[in-house]
């Protein structure tokens, strides 16, 4: 179970079926605030609505900001494969 000063590192399917990634310390309200009509990223408000399809944790905002990038270097079937990995 994740501490409460966890870090996680999502992924996001987009409504275009693209896919986003961030860093948060709360999931479920990160997912809500992109999903807003007024969401937090301007790219997520465009491609609403968005699920959450993966997530890990991290213990800290610099490991998260470091994975986060990884991934993010990924290429996409790259990312689904860490996506199905994770089902």
């Amino acid at each position: 179970m994740a501490k409460s000063s966890d870090w996680f590192v999502y992924i996001l399917q987009c409504a275009d079926d693209s896919l986003y990634t961030g860093i948060t310390t709360d999931p479920e309200r990160r997912l809500i605030e992109h999903n807003a009509e007024k969401s937090v990223t301007k790219y997520t408000r465009a491609r609403q609505p968005v699920a959450m399809v993966y997530q890990e944790s991290v213990k800290s905002r610099s490991l998260a900001g470091q994975r986060e990038a990884q991934i993010k270097a990924l290429s996409r079937i790259q990312k689904q494969a860490l996506i199905e990995e994770n089902l």
